[in-house]
């Protein structure tokens, strides 16, 4: 057990389990640790305080996020619990890992361009419309084409494939 962990209370890291079994509300094949919200769990005195950071600071899913991780946490017996929403440094597209970028792939989501997120706004924006290459998740070709900077969420953009001729999400570099 690790220091600091009792009997009482579960050990951080079966927390983490826990909450990588809840999925994000407007994509529900990643969890939200998947997504790379989730920034810390740690015990203060006899409190569960979970750090979340939103996709960006309007995020309509951000308070059924929290609602979310509250009633999981709750059902498990924790009693007392703080959701701290931690907005710097804010969260990338990046913080995404090989295995998300996999499942939104097979979900049917174009993943961001890795590095992308890294460009700052007004430069990504023209980045966009110049061309990004996004592969389509269907088929995996490279000829895709923006059709709005605007998809089914407010993080996903609308593609087309020019190949296989389907639309798709792109998960938005952020």
């Amino acid at each position: 057990m690790p220091a600091g962990d009792t009997v009482d209370r579960p050990a951080t890291a079966q927390v983490w389990a826990w909450l990588a079994e809840l999925p994000d509300p407007e994509i529900p094949v990643i969890s939200l640790t998947d997504l790379g919200i989730v920034r810390d769990v740690a015990w203060q005195g006899d409190t569960l305080v979970v750090t979340v950071t939103p996709t960006y600071s309007g995020c309509p899913a951000t308070g059924i996020i929290s609602l979310d991780i509250e009633r999981a946490l709750r059902e498990r017996g924790i009693g007392k619990l703080r959701i701290d929403r931690q907005l710097s440094p804010p969260w990338t597209s990046d913080w995404l890992g090989p295995e998300a970028r996999e499942k939104l792939r097979a979900f049917g989501i174009a993943p961001p361009v890795p590095g992308s997120a890294a460009t700052p706004g007004a430069a990504r924006a023209r980045s966009l419309a110049d061309g990004l290459s996004v592969a389509c998740p269907r088929c995996g070709s490279d000829r895709t084409e923006r059709l709005s900077q605007f998809g089914s969420t407010p993080c996903k953009a609308a593609w087309r494939c020019r190949d296989c001729l389907e639309p798709f999400d792109y998960f938005k570099c952020i």
